[in-house]
């Protein structure tokens, strides 16, 4: 069978699922801010506070488009399970990460119980209040729930978007008209482009009264010294009480490549910020392992220790050159598909 014709076989199984069995956790029709649901947690693994939420979740968050790279669906299913088992708990996914078959192979993965272990947030590229929808009901279908705890803006990389998302008949319609049908739990937004644009979403958001739950954004080591969202985004986002989800900690494969800093140390310093959640890209076991192992290690750091590995990555970051999702459109999938945005 081909791709497009499987996820849209599996996109159907699960709708039908879904609304046959009631499969996955249920919430208020108010959107569920007031009642946080508890879920397992292990020794080994840390959580945090989600912004004001008053959920708690894995301070390590399991990378979503990395998920569906693996040559056959049983060994994703693996991942995804062995590192719920393992304590983690905040699951990362897009409607668009290949072509659906990241959010299929964790809904998946997420059959057996798994679902109810899980804090599950998703993206849509929608820009319109009906792209928005359609994007969604499929993201429900491959993911094989009915509700899904956070669905976040995915892509905030333009500064029109905040105007198209905000604006009457706007994607931002239909998030609330979901949240108030106790489809989704919290909304959040994305992006790796420039703070500026970040500000701006929240400048937006304030001027139409709304209040994001979460925003996801570049922290890594490089981060500090071009185009800080670091420094110029989440300070501004704490104040409000928003929950920082950290992503780009390796910039995918760039940073590592610099041969400024290791993997572990990598990690240690997202963990060091005051994020909630650090969503990495998992592809393998053994990647799984050293995530578990920056944990289990991660003490906090001293200002002399954050600054001695900042001074190591300066030259090489100051250009942008090791971040190309801030300075090229080789990351921008919607740039690439402008048609997803509506």
């Amino acid at each position: 069978m081909e791709r497009r014709g499987f996820i849209k076989s599996a996109i159907a199984a699960g709708v039908a699922a879904a609304s046959s069995s009631g499969f996955g956790q249920t919430a208020p029709s108010g959107g569920g801010t007031e009642h946080p649901i508890t879920r397992p947690t292990s020794p080994d693994m840390q959580y945090r506070e989600l912004g004001t939420t008053g959920e708690k979740v894995s301070v390590i968050g399991l990378g979503g488009f990395h998920i569906g790279k693996q040559s056959t669906p049983a060994e994703s299913i693996q991942i995804i399970r062995t590192a719920i088992d393992k304590g983690i708990t905040f699951l990362d996914n897009s409607w668009d990460y290949n072509e659906g078959i990241s959010e299929v192979r964790m809904g998946q993965a997420l059959r057996d119980g798994y679902r109810d272990k899980v804090f599950l947030m998703t993206k849509v590229d929608g820009r319109t209040k009906d792209s928005y929808n359609k994007q969604l009901e499929e993201s429900f279908g491959r993911l094989q729930t009915n509700m899904i705890d956070l669905v976040q803006f995915h892509e905030v990389i333009r500064m029109e978007d905040p105007d198209r998302i905000f604006a009457p008949g706007g994607a931002i319609e239909g998030a609330i008209a979901a949240r108030q049908a106790g489809k989704i739990r919290y909304i959040g937004f994305t992006g790796h482009k420039d703070p500026a644009v970040h500000l701006r979403m929240l400048q937006v958001a304030q001027q139409h009264g709304f209040h994001f739950d979460t925003v996801q954004m570049p922290i890594n080591v490089m981060d500090a010294h071009f185009r800080s969202f670091t420094t110029e985004v989440m300070p501004v986002a704490l104040q409000q009480g928003i929950g920082v989800l950290a992503m780009k900690t390796f910039g995918d494969h760039y940073i590592l490549e610099s041969k400024t800093v290791q993997p572990i140390e990598a990690l240690h310093y997202s963990l060091q910020q005051p994020v909630s959640v650090v969503i990495t890209g998992i592809d393998s076991i053994p990647v799984l392992d050293q995530a578990l192992e920056a944990v289990r290690t991660f003490r906090p750091m001293s200002q002399a220790q954050v600054q001695a590995l900042l001074a190591r990555t300066r030259d090489a970051a100051k250009t942008g050159q090791f971040e190309p999702f801030k300075t090229s459109n080789h990351f921008d999938s919607t740039a690439h598909n402008p048609r997803w945005l509506g």
